[in-house]
């Protein structure tokens, strides 16, 4: 059994750890408890499209070169764990590591919106390994899922985190450790053991290293597939427990901790109902801004080549929020360094009608108009637009023409946003098939997500993934 905690040092009348240590406790009874065919219709089938683009966009993920150099050095002994988009199959810790970096590194990962990251990404690749390894059936796999998402993304809510910290890393790795240990059968008390464990193995990670560019980023997101399998483990062995860990790392280090978050509307506003899909291979900090830009692109300056929009855009002015602000740079050094930034997304949408992961490699010697259009755009923060946070995520995109002719567009959220022309059941596989340029393997992926539930193995399932062909000269493709 995990260790009481009654055993620990009592806590001080008003320590914030005590807030942390029994809304843990409340969250974790709720996902121990969580049963499958209980949850409303509406989730399970976000559920389902939540999964469906996971395993997508990790198998296009697969197909980068870093990600082929990435397994070429990596360890995978043999097991019953897959690495999606290749032949591989391992040991749980590998796949759910390669996996995590896979579904990260071209920035096309789902996110929460209230919880300021990415709930799958963190939760996703440590419990589908997990449940391959296990033999785990669909419907444990599917309830420890949802139940990982929504610890994750509610530790999200909870978390503020320091100006300069990354997300990645570190409040998401309490949902993988909460879905692993509900796969391992852990009682409530074990699951609470395993997610404040978890709070304690958070990356403090900084923001400019992906403003540089620095894959160090995708393996923040790594770790925490890996951490939240440890957490689950030590909870099942025993040794650990729960004391309000949350208020010292998320809180006390990393930023800001709101015990009440992890609980409120608990059961009844479910977090992936806030969720968000993306289009753009980028930060989704730049989408309302690429969003914009095409707009501009199928408006004034419709009919006209990628080289006469660059002639005729004199200047472009975006006027962002806080959160988006820091992506400003107009030189980048590598793919994620150009994803994190909203000269590059704008520059890309106008020029190419799509922001894609091809594009983001491209230096200055092979697109030389890409840094020229980027280099016209200036990014600056709009204080009424931050204080529209966290319920809008907006943009202003102010293009000035050649002539003098000012356009204004202005966006509320991204596309994609669960209140913004969200991708749906109909529209988020056309999405998908313009990310792998493949109709029927995003039918395919789009059959085994929603199947998953039903199945009786979910590894025979998964491991059945690794029959995809996927030639190893094949590139991901971009999305309108």
């Amino acid at each position: 059994m995990p260790v009481d905690p009654s055993r620990e040092k009592p806590h001080q009348a008003g320590d914030p750890k005590r807030a942390a240590a029994t809304k843990t406790e409340e969250l974790a009874r709720w996902a121990s408890q969580l049963s499958w065919p209980d949850v409303p219709e509406a989730v399970r089938e976000r559920f389902s499209l939540v999964l469906f683009n996971t395993l997508a966009v990790t198998v296009a993920g697969s197909r980068t070169e870093g990600q082929r150099r990435i397994r070429k050095s990596w360890p995978t002994p043999p097991g019953g764990a897959p690495v999606l988009g290749t032949d591989i199959r391992t040991q749980p810790d590998a796949a759910a590591y390669l996996n995590a970096t896979a579904l990260v590194c071209c920035e096309l990962d789902e996110g929460g919106k209230y919880a300021k990251g990415h709930p799958a990404g963190h939760t996703f690749p440590a419990i589908l390994a997990l449940a391959a390894s296990l033999g785990s059936s669909g419907e444990d796999t599917a309830r420890a899922l949802l139940a990982g998402y929504e610890v994750a993304a509610r530790f999200g809510r909870a978390t503020a985190l320091a100006r300069g910290v990354h997300p990645h890393g570190n409040w998401g790795v309490s949902g993988a450790a909460a879905g692993c240990a509900v796969l391992l059968g852990l009682p409530a008390a074990g699951v609470a053991a395993a997610v404040d464990t978890a709070a304690g193995l958070a990356v403090a990670g900084h923001f400019d290293s992906a403003l540089d560019g620095h894959r160090v980023r995708d393996a923040w997101m790594g770790a925490a597939a890996m951490s939240g399998l440890a957490a689950a483990r030590l909870a099942a062995a025993g040794v650990v427990g729960n004391s309000g860990t949350a208020a010292l790392s998320l809180g006390s280090l990393l930023g800001s901790f709101d015990p009440a978050a992890l609980t409120d509307g608990l059961g009844d506003d479910w977090q992936i109902a806030h969720n968000y899909f993306k289009r753009h291979a980028s930060c989704s900090y730049t989408h309302p801004a690429a969003d914009l830009a095409l707009r501009l692109r199928k408006g004034p300056l419709a009919g006209l080549t990628a080289h006469q929009v660059a002639d005729a855009v004199t200047e472009m002015r975006v006027e962002t929020h806080a959160l988006a602000a820091p992506l400003d740079r107009t030189r980048w050094d590598g793919p994620l360094g150009a994803m994190f930034s909203i000269p590059y997304a704008v520059a890309a949408a106008l020029l190419d009608g799509a922001v894609a992961p091809a594009t983001a490699e491209a230096t200055q010697a092979d697109r030389p108009e890409l840094f020229a259009l980027a280099g016209k755009v200036t990014v600056r923060e709009d204080l009424t637009l931050t204080a529209r946070l966290p319920h809008e995520r907006p943009t202003r995109l102010t293009a000035v023409l050649k002539g003098g002719e000012h356009v204004v567009l202005f966006a509320p959220h991204p596309v994609g946003d669960s209140s913004h022309h969200p991708f749906t059941a109909r529209t988020l596989p056309g999405v998908l098939t313009g990310l792998l340029g493949d109709e029927a393997l995003v039918e395919y992926l789009r059959r085994a997500a929603n199947h998953l539930p039903k199945a009786d193995d979910v590894g025979s399932l998964l491991r059945e993934l690794t029959h995809l062909t996927i030639p190893s000269t094949a590139s991901t493709g971009g999305t309108a």
